[in-house]
């Protein structure tokens, strides 16, 4: 029993002992490699010699891109590799420890930092151990989210392509000290966007020459190539402002007599006005270049502009004042011809007025003014119809004659064939008009004012019609103009941007 004790305290002793061990190898190979390590020593054999520092990084996430302030704002772990002249060891030696790590204030590191940086604090990297290998081989990926400035090109928004650069280098180090070995950027762990679909992320090693040194300081510039996703902006901003532009042409269709012409042009123009303001707040206040969308939301503005205008010019033929003037010559032969003719545009009624005044007879003067008023009787059975009427009073003979027991007027009715007239005319005791009663005299004049008034108001409304239909003519000949300038504009001006079919077909279509 006791025997069997012994050894299974044999058996737990030599377990203790071997993971302590393993424990004193790590802790005398950290206390060796740190006995006369400095920090601040650049771990080369030789201080001639240049260090070799191997740079690249991984890109998480696009996290934000700031047009109006021009920051871009990535999460990105860096990878920093190179090889420390005092820390490698035999593993031998340290029996069970293959690497070690390091806080990275205990050992050298480069100061690699990122020099368009947008950051409050500059560096904005979370300090990680150093992973350090027996060969001396230093591992350092810091990860970090990056605020960092871009210049943003807004010339084909929101189908535009945006390059942002990532300069790395050392802050103090020259090339003839450290020098930098790119590596390719890692985008195989990329977290996607909604706003942007990242295109790729070259990079590039550049050296630069200062006043100050004869040394090169190199740098690695990774360029974050990211292309705008359109989906949004065209549901909210385009298609609502193709919407608008297109209400603007109903501007033309609208009656004059509505009173909502001008009230419609507007209102198009002030809710183009909120979109514009509204791509205002988010595009940077620059003066490099303007917009796509705001060349296409000012050039709308202008086309309702002109409609606005043009309207103005409508309402003022259609409610034109009689009175004012006639039309003019080259005003009645570019509308009322020309354009007419080629718009297929034909005044209502025009042949019915054209016949009218053709068989309208000459009316010179009052005194020989012809005022007839017809008024159609039941037909006879020999089919004479019964006109009444004043006519060439000084040369009317009549046949028979009816004496008025009120005002002593004879009536005398002129029978003829069925297509004859008949007339109904009134007669003093005498057969000429000066011996006409002074009553009827003033029945005459105010036959021949009433005629007159008529004849005036036909007149009128006849040039009334005339601007009216001038007005039509340049209703009809906008609408036309403007929509093919409305259209011509949306589809030269979208499609002019380099990228509009790919960013249609993959958001639009996919």
């Amino acid at each position: 029993m006791d025997l069997l004790n012994f050894l299974l305290f044999l058996a737990v002793t030599s377990s203790t002992v071997k993971v302590s061990f393993q424990g004193i190898n790590q802790r005398r190979l950290y206390k060796d490699l740190m006995m006369d390590y400095n920090p601040l020593e650049r771990p080369v054999l030789n201080d001639s010699q240049t260090l070799t520092v191997q740079f690249g990084l991984t890109l998480m996430q696009i996290m934000d891109l700031d047009e109006k302030n021009q920051v871009l704002t990535t999460n990105i772990w860096l990878q920093l590799y190179w090889d420390d002249y005092y820390l490698p060891w035999n593993t031998s030696e340290y029996p069970g420890v293959t690497n070690v790590r390091f806080p990275d204030h205990l050992i050298w590191k480069p100061d690699i930092l990122l020099y368009n940086s947008a950051d409050e604090r500059f560096d904005a990297t979370f300090h990680t151990n150093i992973v350090v290998n027996s060969t001396g081989s230093c591992s350092y990926l810091p990860p970090g989210i990056f605020k960092s400035t871009c210049h943003i090109d807004v010339r084909w928004f929101p189908f535009d392509v945006q390059r942002c650069d990532l300069k790395f280098g050392s802050w103090t180090y020259g090339g003839w000290s450290l020098d930098l070995k790119m590596v390719e950027a890692d985008i195989t762990s990329y977290i996607a966007n909604g706003e942007w679909d990242l295109v790729e992320v070259p990079g590039r090693r550049n050296e630069r020459f200062y006043d100050c040194c004869k040394e090169p300081y190199p740098d690695v510039t990774f360029t974050v190539v990211m292309r705008r996703r359109t989906l949004y902006y065209g549901l909210n901003l385009l298609i609502p402002c193709v919407l608008i532009s297109t209400l603007a042409l109903l501007v033309f269709l609208l009656p004059a007599d509505s009173g909502e012409k001008i009230s419609l042009g507007i209102t198009v123009l002030l809710s183009l006005t909120v979109f514009m303001l509204l791509v205002a707040e988010i595009m940077p206040a620059t003066s490099d270049s303007v917009p796509l969308i705001a060349q296409y939301f000012a050039t709308t503005m202008v086309i309702v502009g002109l409609s606005v205008i043009a309207t103005v010019l409508v309402l003022q033929y259609h409610h034109h004042d009689p009175d004012g003037g006639k039309m003019p010559k080259w005003t009645r032969v570019i509308l009322l011809d020309w354009c007419a003719w080629f718009l297929r545009m034909k005044r209502p009624g025009e042949e019915r007025v054209r016949s009218a005044c053709h068989n309208r007879a000459p009316r010179s003067s009052l005194t020989s003014m012809e005022l007839t008023a017809s008024a159609s009787a039941s037909q006879s059975t020999n089919g004479n119809m019964l006109y009444v009427g004043i006519r060439g009073l000084e040369s009317i003979h009549y046949s028979t004659a009816a004496a008025s027991p009120d005002s002593e007027v004879l009536c005398g009715r002129l029978l003829g064939r069925p297509n004859e007239e008949e007339m109904l005319l009134p007669t003093a005791q005498s057969s000429t008009v000066g011996n006409v009663e002074p009553e009827l005299a003033k029945i005459l004049d105010e036959v021949r004012y009433i005629a007159k008034r008529f004849h005036d108001q036909d007149k009128n409304e006849s040039v009334c019609n005339e601007w009216k239909f001038a007005a039509s003519v340049i209703d009809r000949l906008c609408l036309m103009a403007f929509s093919l300038f409305t259209i011509l504009c949306t589809i030269g001006i979208l499609m002019s941007a380099p990228n509009f079919v790919e960013a249609i077909s993959k958001d639009f279509f996919n």
